[in-house]
């Protein structure tokens, strides 16, 4: 009868504390008292978009070659000249000699050929690549915040997986330890000692979790520490160090499903042209086109630069009172590029060199385009294979094991280490199953920025389903 008894209320304690433990389910967790933000997937990466210093360092770049763009197409300031010209000096005396005189003179240079519409349209293309330099920036830092917040997101969601199977091995401990106690049953002195270790190697693991996550948010806090300065500054650090993440895992959208989950692996060229739309690849295209004016204002070096000059001479009356007739002086110079070899020869082939190395920046970054939607596509496909295997038989197997072990454990016909491996079967299988779907988010997120030129940077954020 007793020993009936104890086996009922092992049975009862053992099966409540698996059904709290397998109880997983997000819950949406409500702001803590002192109003601490939670931060969304949404959230985070727009506020790191929106407060990152580079893109208002790249706007003010933009602007200072505009206006260089503007300056360039400006004719040289013409310069000016006062002299006094043959002078004697014997006495000194302005009027003595008729060749004295105080000269004014005025020179005005003209740039070679198309000089300065050349330099204007350069500076021009050059500055119209900044804003899908601006676009690329946004997307990578998408790309890398919301890595941040998945990897976050998956650390914590371990931690209260592992705290939940917790408190059922703190339940196994105890039951061991009444089986023992009252020497009925087959619980032995190492099932004890093996659930104590369990529960250590429990406590070891939210350690080393608790590092990971401290590692994540802390990365992730140089990106939103903008967002904390309307409040005071001791809790805008307080806030600082203890982000708090929403409880929900993202949905994303890819940007094109048809090169993705197409069963065809489509040619260079055709995944080419998908990625000349990519920011990255405009902004190359700009530097392109600016390097090929580089070339064509080379060439201007073979022109004559011209020059027109005038000057006014002054002359004093003579000693004896008769007045003097004053000069007027017009003239134009001009240079003659004769010997080109060494310097207007090469200055061409430079500008066409830099030019051809520009082009190949946009061919390595095609290749890197090209290699990382290969390398995500096929491991979206084998994580997606991995999610339902794991949806359709692995997670209800591993729950069955568990439940056969504990059932057999509890009729006195198994073994309580066996109930202890199944439980931290389906502890790891959870877990791994959370890795799974964090890791196919973080993938979407890495193609769907191979994609960003097809629509909006935001879009990029969330496609949320």
């Amino acid at each position: 009868m007793i020993t009936d008894k104890l086996i009922q209320t092992k049975r009862t304690s053992i099966a409540s504390a698996i059904a709290l433990a397998c109880l997983f389910v997000f819950s949406q967790t409500s702001q803590a008292a002192n109003n601490e933000r939670i931060w969304s997937f949404n959230s985070a990466v727009k506020t790191a978009q929106k407060n990152d210093p580079w893109l208002a360092g790249n706007k003010h770049q933009q602007q200072a070659v505009e206006a260089l763009s503007h300056a360039a197409a400006t004719m040289p300031d013409p310069k000016m000249s006062v002299a006094l010209a043959n002078l004697p000096t014997d006495g000194f005396d302005f009027s003595q000699e008729g060749m004295t005189q105080l000269k004014v003179g005025i020179t005005q240079m003209f740039p070679r050929g198309d000089t300065l519409a050349i330099k204007n349209q350069q500076l021009r293309i050059e500055s119209e690549a900044y804003p899908f330099q601006r676009a690329d920036r946004e997307a990578k830092v998408a790309v890398t915040v919301g890595s941040l917040w998945l990897d976050a997101y998956r650390v914590q969601q371990s931690i209260a997986l592992i705290e939940q199977n917790r408190s059922l091995f703190e339940q196994l401990a105890d039951v061991a330890q009444a089986s023992y106690s009252s020497a009925l049953g087959k619980t032995r002195q190492q099932d004890i000692v093996r659930a104590q270790l369990e529960l250590t190697r429990l406590d070891d693991r939210l350690d080393i979790l608790a590092q990971q996550q401290n590692a994540y948010l802390g990365m992730m806090a140089q990106w939103l520490s903008s967002a904390f300065v309307e409040s005071d500054q001791q809790d805008a650090i307080s806030q600082l160090y203890n982000i708090q993440l929403a409880q929900q895992l993202p949905q994303l959208d890819l940007l094109n499903n048809e090169l993705v989950y197409s069963k065809t692996w489509f040619s260079v060229d055709v995944l080419a042209k998908h990625f000349a739309n990519h920011p990255a690849i405009f902004a190359l295209d700009k530097k392109i086109s600016a390097s090929k004016t580089g070339i064509n204002l080379a060439e201007q070096q073979y022109k004559p630069e011209w020059g027109v000059n005038a000057s006014y001479g002054y002359r004093d009356d003579d000693p004896m009172g008769n007045s003097r007739s004053d000069f007027f002086s017009v003239g134009v110079t001009f240079d003659l590029p004769l010997f080109t070899e060494n310097r207007q020869d090469m200055t061409v082939k430079s500008a066409i060199s830099k030019t051809e190395a520009v082009k190949t920046e946009k061919i390595l970054l095609l290749r890197q385009l090209l290699g990382a939607f290969s390398s995500g596509k096929g491991r979206l496909l084998r994580l997606e294979d991995r999610k339902n295997l794991y949806k359709t038989r692995l997670l209800p197997q591993v729950h069955d094991q568990a439940e056969a072990s504990l059932t057999a454990y509890t009729n006195d016909d198994g073994d309580f280490a066996e109930v202890v491996r199944s439980r931290i079967a389906v502890l790891n299988a959870q877990i791994d199953d959370l890795v799974i779907q964090v890791a196919e988010q973080k993938i979407i997120l890495e193609l769907n920025y191979l994609f960003v030129g097809s629509l909006s940077t935001t879009n990029i954020i969330a496609g949320e389903k």
